[in-house]
């Protein structure tokens, strides 16, 4: 086997000893120390870190800079679990996290659920740094089988695995899942140069940034259900952290061949370019939902494999990204190409180069990974404890820190105020779907993939023509979308939880029921829009959202012709539940709610006036005093450092750029 010849031993064992030199495994020490901070901060992912430490690497070590590199890429993702599971407040890559671990964390499971993402993060990364190296003398022939139209059937497959796991209530997915697929495709079309729902909104020709709307739709709600309960996240204190911390351990390695399917499946989707970590997330967390042993009934509800596949795939991804970049200099995303920029300015050309003269630089990228995830892990290990304490923190403590970090993390999307203007309308639309249970992940995915999903059928259309359709590897994926929908419907006819049709045959229509007059309106605007534009520019707009009106029409008459058999209608509602609110009417959830928001808006008009930096304090302590009573002390001394941190990381360190503002603008006029 070419895999096994002496000159790859030889150059695995070389690289090895390269980045083990003392010089170069500092480098790569601070930039796993760079990657766990950059990674509990929401929003401040892996581009921001390449972007802050890239600069200093023209003129370093080629081996010491890419440890680098890839040392504080590799462990964001093993961060990004810490925020996830504490608060719901995903990062870039842990999304589907939230769904189990946010529930473990409210049964005072936080340190377990923590440590079996920080395991399964290791061997993930330990398993996604192996394909590579498995995989770096077959590279070539690989690859290339996988072409746009098996790229697109791939997109749509992920979508399908997502949008089946609604609930008792398929036809919602869908709607969610082309909602997102819209929004998506606002802004230019690349193929036609059309603007699309541009109206005269200069922000919106780049189209809608994801970061605002996946804090929106994920943070923004878990965060108002604090406000809300008015309580701590967990109700009582974590399980003992070093309890909670073996358990966690336990059960990735009781769970190993369910780390070992996740990491393989995000392994090979991060080969693919396009295929980026929110993808990833959803797809094998619907892997693990519908293959791991009652999973059905106990995913969303704190169980740890829901915590485990996600975080294993996480970190094999980064792996698997090195794969299509190191032999033919396809990054799979912005990080990667900016790491190929990084790799020709130091002289390195990806493909047979590398493979064949180079062969221990690209070895020395996959120890990197290997080392950096075993320190990361150990590192999130030794401070597992303090994080889980963290949860039983008063509401108004936690709310008063996170607020600022979720608009510093909005305003990272494109460094807009409309940014910060999407935050809050998504953050009002993922509230909405919680609280009447349409499952948020479905929007996402779609939003990720639907500028992916239209570019593959341009260029498969363009390319192939229609004999696309009959690729075997397009046949196959199609067919795996339809089984994987279809499925779930039929168990449903099976087992007689279809529903029943009303007494009478009348309608009835709820106040829960008016949601979906957004969602139609919304198809309705988009199809008599698009008719406007060019064919290539509307063909992708027309044709989702004519599933979107179809799918909606069809699930609204299903609710109010039929009622579900039984309370729980079946199914599996892949989505974070409600916490609980015993006692309380709707109206008081009302009114906590606006309550909740009304602060958020009380920080945005601040900000226009006086700035984000001056903001963060002054609000902070009023948000403590009024909301909790909380006292003066307290109060000054947290607004205090946490605006010292935001000051010193976010302005001096990284340097963002801050909102404009009133007060800034009178003053440069004065002078």
């Amino acid at each position: 086997m070419e895999f096994l010849d002496t000159t790859t031993l030889s150059a695995v064992g070389q690289a090895l000893m390269i980045i083990l030199s003392p010089d170069r495994l500092v480098f790569l020490v601070f930039g796993v120390l760079v990657g766990l901070a950059l990674g509990l901060i929401p929003g401040i992912g892996g581009l921001t870190g390449f972007a802050l430490l890239v600069p200093f690497t023209y003129k370093m070590d080629p081996y010491a800079a890419f440890g680098m590199l890839l040392g504080m890429h590799s462990v964001i993702a093993t961060a990004d679990s810490v925020t996830s599971v504490l608060f719901g407040v995903p990062g870039h890559s842990s999304q589907a996290t939230v769904l189990d671990g946010l529930a473990m964390t409210k049964k005072g499971q936080g340190s377990r659920a923590l440590s079996a993402a920080y395991m399964s993060s290791l061997l993930g990364g330990l398993i996604g740094a192996a394909v590579v190296a498995l995989m770096l003398p077959f590279l070539r022939p690989v690859v290339l089988l996988i072409a746009t139209p098996e790229m697109l059937a791939l997109t749509v497959f992920g979508i399908a695995m997502v949008s089946a796991l609604s609930g008792n209530a398929p036809l919602r997915g869908i709607v969610a899942a082309c909602f997102g697929i819209l929004v998506g495709m606002v802004g230019t079309n690349i193929q036609t140069g059309q603007m699309r729902w541009t109206g005269d909104l200069l922000y919106l020709q780049e189209g809608i940034p994801l970061v605002p709307i996946i804090l929106g739709i994920f943070a923004m709600p878990e965060l108002c259900d604090l406000a809300i309960q008015r309580s701590a996240i967990a109700s009582t204190a974590p399980v003992n952290s070093r309890q909670g911390m073996r358990q966690g351990v336990a059960d990735t390695f009781k769970n190993w061949f369910l780390v070992l399917r996740c990491s393989g499946l995000g392994a090979f989707l991060g080969m693919i370019p396009g295929i980026t970590g929110a993808v990833t997330d959803w797809i094998v967390y619907g892997h693990a939902m519908q293959t791991s042993k009652g999973a059905k009934e106990t995913f969303t509800k704190g169980d740890v494999r829901g915590v485990i596949a996600p975080e294993s795939a996480n970190n094999a991804r980064e792996g698997g990204m090195l794969v299509p970049m190191l032999a033919f200099g396809l990054p799979g995303g912005a990080v990667q190409a900016i790491l190929l920029g990084a790799m020709m300015v130091h002289g390195f050309v990806p493909g047979p180069d590398i493979l064949t003269k180079h062969l221990d630089l690209a070895f020395t990228m996959v120890w990197s990974i290997a080392i950096a995830n075993l320190f990361g892990a150990g590192l999130c290990f030794m401070l597992s404890g303090q994080f889980a304490k963290i949860a039983t923190l008063r509401y108004t403590l936690i709310l008063a820190v996170v607020m600022p970090i979720v608009y510093i993390g909005a305003f990272e999307g494109s460094h807009s105020w409309g940014d910060m203007f999407v935050l809050l309308a998504f953050g009002a639309l993922g509230i909405i779907m919680k609280r009447l249970k349409w499952a948020r992940p479905p929007l996402v995915l779609g939003l990720v993939l639907g500028t992916l999903l239209e570019r593959y059928m341009s260029i498969s259309f363009m390319r192939y023509g229609a004999d696309w359709l009959m690729r075997p590897g397009v046949v196959v994926l199609l067919v795996l979308s339809a089984l994987v929908f279809i499925k779930p419907i039929v168990q449903a006819a099976r087992s007689g939880r279809t529903g029943h049709l009303r007494p009478g045959g009348k309608p009835q229509l709820r106040k829960d029921d008016l949601v979906y007059l957004f969602f139609i309106g919304a198809a309705v605007v988009a199809l008599v829009t698009a008719q406007e534009w060019r064919f290539m520019a509307k063909i992708g707009p027309t044709v989702v959202a004519s599933i979107l009106l179809v799918a909606a029409l069809g699930s609204l008459a299903y609710k109010m012709f039929f009622t579900p058999a039984g309370a729980g209608g079946g199914g599996i509602h892949m989505d974070v539940g409600n916490g609980p609110e015993e006692g309380l009417s709707n109206r008081e959830v009302f009114l906590r709610s606006a309550r909740f928001f009304g602060w958020f808006i009380a920080f945005l008009v601040s900000t226009a006036l006086i700035g984000m930096l001056p903001t963060i304090p002054l609000v902070m302590v009023a948000f403590m005093r009024i909301e909790g009573k909380e006292p003066w002390k307290l109060s000054l001394i947290l607004a205090a450092s946490m605006t010292a941190f935001i000051f010193v990381v976010f302005d001096q360190i990284i340097h963002v750029e801050w909102p404009a503002n009133l007060l800034q603008m009178w003053l440069a006029g004065g002078n």
